[in-house]
């Protein structure tokens, strides 16, 4: 490594869709020190390509490995192999299907010109399929350095992992998403949003963690007590079409509108009253944390690091997952109380503080320069 320079450090992502994970790199990216570190990022999927864009404007250059078959066609690892002969310090995964894939990878590069190999783990090892989970296990020790976003991550590990896992908690932009408050008019107007309206609002993927079929059951209960209320559903992922053929079932019809992908989720939350999340598995949820930061209160299911984050009955409230009745009884009580929300919103906003992006970067610079100095 050459001390004058800035530490070069390769992202492995498996895509570059609106997830949380994947918005992490971007936050990162943006309160990097540039004197400090520089980061590229590679990835799989060609469909999962949202957020190109956006790293390219905050300096991050993107590099596509994979084709239309992804992580199937292992042509992606021969691409990657290529890239990493640019002399990079670091390369830092942030997949564990991709990760367990290329540890043996990098550890055969000759040590000369080897990189560092740091993984970081989002989410909770139940989430993980099973071949994922083992593959994952089995080649974590090749890592030089392997994190997890949460306590809450770390435990969901095996014993063997835990000891060798360390936990940087991240977090987001809190003072640049605080800014957008001022916003709340006019996009309102933009989402068709009348002025008595309370709108109650989810930014998840469509996947079976999110679990929005308890979240559409608790809509009926809280809609019909209030039919003032208006959710809406920003996501994208598999299920997708079967949300929306569940939402017309129930009979919801513009009390339940599912956006689809939004590709400024800041925008919408501006533009929202309370932040509902009704997961059964959660990392640390970064759309629940720019909520926070947006001053909205907060309704979600007491899984994973979310706890860490927000106290029942201080910055919003925590249900059992699961359970369309407590959920519904929760947002029906937020929803029905101006002045509890904003209590709520300001305590959420004050908390999340403790969540700025800024800290997990420089972190992550030092955690970097530590591993080369060993």
């Amino acid at each position: 490594m050459n001390a004058q320079r800035p530490l070069r450090v390769l992202w492995v992502i498996k895509g570059l869709g609106p997830g949380g994970a994947e918005r992490l790199l971007v936050s990162v990216a943006r309160a990097a020190d540039p004197d400090a570190v520089t980061y590229e990022v590679a990835y799989v999927l060609p469909w999962k390509n949202h957020l190109v864009g956006e790293l390219a404007g905050v300096g991050v250059k993107s590099h596509l490995l994979g084709g239309r078959r992804g992580l199937a066609n292992p042509r992606w690892l021969l691409r990657l192999r290529t890239l990493l002969r640019r002399d990079f310090d670091i390369v830092h995964v942030h997949s564990p299907a991709v990760a367990a894939a290329i540890r043996p990878l990098v550890r055969t590069m000759p040590r000369r010109t080897r990189p560092a190999l740091v993984a970081t783990e989002h989410n909770l090892w139940s989430s993980f399929g099973r071949v994922t989970r083992a593959a994952n296990r089995s080649s974590l020790a090749l890592d030089d350095l392997h994190l997890a976003v949460s306590d809450e991550v770390r435990e969901s590990m095996s014993p063997r992992a835990r000891a060798h896992t360390q936990v940087v908690v991240h977090g987001v932009p809190v003072d640049a998403l605080a800014a957008r408050r001022r916003e709340r008019a006019a996009q309102r107007a933009t989402f068709g949003l009348a002025d008595d309206d309370i709108a109650v609002t989810t930014v998840a993927n469509m996947r079976w963690t999110k679990d929005y079929p308890t979240l559409l059951r608790a809509a009926v209960a809280v809609t019909s007590s209030h039919p003032q209320v208006r959710f809406l559903a920003a996501g994208q992922g598999p299920l997708e079409a079967e949300i929306r053929a569940e939402a017309a079932r129930l009979g919801l019809g513009e009390r339940f509108r599912v956006l689809g992908y939004v590709e400024d989720a800041g925008a919408l939350l501006s533009a929202s009253d309370v932040f509902v999340l009704a997961s059964r598995v959660e990392g640390l949820p970064i759309a629940l944390l720019e909520a926070m930061a947006m001053g909205l209160p907060v309704v979600a299911t007491a899984v994973g690091g979310t706890p860490t984050a927000v106290t029942d009955g201080v910055e919003g409230r925590l249900v059992a997952p699961g359970r369309p009745d407590e959920l519904a009884g929760a947002i029906g009580e937020v929803v029905g109380d101006a002045e509890l929300r904003r209590t709520l919103g300001a305590a959420g906003a004050l908390r999340v503080r403790d969540f700025d992006i800024e800290r997990a970067a420089h972190q992550l610079e030092s955690l970097y320069a530590g591993i080369l100095t060993r």
